[in-house]
């Protein structure tokens, strides 16, 4: 099925002018936070992108429509949702849209989207969509509540490079370091977006990760090993896995990590409308 995402009207005159987009997605909103928090981040994600320099296309499914670039109260619709909105994935995208339900995209459904009507969007990563995709993932890492060596050799596997935001190590989530080494290091936003478009040229579509360790970091691995375990206890399995992981370390951590996700997420979306305004302007000037 091809996707064909209603574009709100900056993000469409963006596009069109060889503007920098920066997409973002919406389980965030949704899923990530409770008591409808993901509101105040879901804003402060896009004004960051705004300060930038970038247009924020934020992606969701509503009534019936997949959409690229959101209303303030399209976003309220989400974080009040929360868990009952519908996660979507690239897969889920067709029947989310035919059954007019509100969907929530995951970084893969994001991606999916994003394939059909840009080339160099810098959104927060599913890994075989990242593949495929000519887009340059922003993030804080691999949460460490996955199997972080195997996810790294998948990754050279789909040979999609590994940038280290100023950084040798993949961080994860909310640690600094930890994981496996980075295949380069990266210290500014023209670099980055200078080897994305070598990259793009040399290899098509294959996407790009850009591991930005978060600041500050905390220590919350004893919390997250125990949120884990009670979740493998409890017989949850599948999508369902993360938010619950989640919504315990948010409980057992007192509210710290609300407050990192929070910071990390506005932070990312700054260094990905960075990445994309040079990259939007190194395309004007010509790069190859």
């Amino acid at each position: 099925m091809t996707v064909t995402p209603v574009l709100a009207g900056e993000v469409a005159a963006a596009l069109r002018d060889g503007g920098a987009v920066v997409a973002l997605e919406t389980t965030l909103v949704s899923h990530g936070f409770p008591g409808g928090q993901g509101l105040g981040v879901a804003l402060a994600a896009e004004a960051r992108v705004r300060a930038a320099g970038a247009v924020p296309a934020t992606v969701g499914v509503v009534d019936g429509a997949v959409r690229a670039g959101l209303t303030g109260a399209e976003l309220e619709r989400f974080a009040t949702a929360g868990e009952s909105a519908r996660k979507v994935g690239a897969r889920d995208l067709a029947a989310c849209a035919v059954q007019g339900a509100l969907g929530a995209t995951t970084v893969g459904g994001t991606l999916a989207v994003c394939r059909d009507f840009a080339q160099s969007l810098d959104i927060s990563s599913d890994l075989p969509q990242l593949a495929r995709t000519a887009a340059m993932v922003v993030s804080s890492g691999a949460k460490s509540i996955l199997d972080v060596p195997a996810t790294a050799e998948l990754l050279e596997t789909l040979g999609v490079p590994v940038l280290g935001w100023r950084t040798p190590a993949l961080p994860l989530f909310y640690s600094a370091g930890g994981g496996p080494p980075v295949s380069a290091v990266v210290a500014s936003a023209v670099e980055a977006a200078r080897i994305a478009a070598l990259h793009w040229q040399l290899n098509g579509t294959s996407g790009l990760l850009l591991a930005r360790p978060p600041d500050p970091a905390v220590d919350l691995e004893e919390i997250i090993a125990e949120a884990v375990g009670r979740v493998r206890e409890r017989g949850v399995t599948g999508q369902a896995v993360t938010p619950a992981v989640l919504s315990l370390v948010h409980e057992l951590s007192g509210g710290r990590s609300v407050e990192v996700n929070r910071l990390l997420i506005a932070d990312n979306a700054a260094l990905a409308a960075e990445v994309a305004v040079a990259h939007s302007g190194g395309a004007a000037a010509g790069w190859r």
